[in-house]
């Protein structure tokens, strides 16, 4: 089950025990079957660990070490950000990654009202389209105002793809509106991101 490059929220199972020890933004689950993530962020191996059973890679949550120069979002990228505050006119989120690169500086984007999807834009709540937490993939549409960019989440492909229930469990996506905690199996609002089927 092993997650690397992925981006994960706390509390997601990474890793089995078995196979890999804790590192920075992890640790061990309580019953020690698994590695679990602590923080938002992208899964990436970390260093060997001597164990009694031999050594074992480390899994990471966080930002990896890049040798590229400090990305700048702009305009028609797609972002994958970790929504921060929703209020009734818009979501503010801070982005994770620019395409498949994460990072290095905090970047903050705004989900407007009018931007959360194509269609019936009158009748969008913005607190049944997001919850702080949420994981979304978006689009940079225009540099905002000198703090935030402005994201949109119109395209099919794009909302949210990762959102924790009430009761603390990983949702599963059952419509474009919907996802269901598969514990209490209570259903939440969200703009979910469609997934392309391969």
């Amino acid at each position: 089950m092993e997650r690397i490059g992925s981006i994960v929220t706390p509390g997601e199972q990474i890793g089995l025990t078995t196979e890999f020890t804790v590192g920075p933004g992890t640790y061990e689950s309580r019953c020690g079957k698994f590695v679990v993530a602590s923080v938002v962020g992208l899964t990436h191996r970390g260093k060997s660990i001597p164990g009694i059973n031999g050594p074992k890679i480390q899994l990471c949550v966080g930002i990896p070490n890049q040798k590229d120069s400090n990305i700048l979002p702009k305009t028609s990228d797609e972002v994958t950000a970790v929504v921060t505050k929703v209020n009734t006119r818009y979501a503010t989120t801070d982005i994770l990654c620019v395409s498949d690169k994460v990072v290095k500086e905090k970047f903050q984007g705004i989900v407007r009202q009018q931007d959360v999807r194509s269609h019936n834009i009158d009748a969008v709540e913005i607190y049944s389209s997001f919850r702080p937490g949420d994981i979304i993939k978006a689009e940079i549409i225009s540099l905002g105002n000198q703090r935030s960019y402005y994201l949109s989440t119109s395209k099919n492909h794009l909302g949210v793809i990762l959102a924790e229930s009430s009761a603390g469990h990983i949702m599963v996506p059952i419509s474009w509106e919907q996802m269901q905690c598969p514990v209490t199996k209570a259903k939440e609002h969200r703009k979910v991101a469609k997934v392309e089927k391969v």
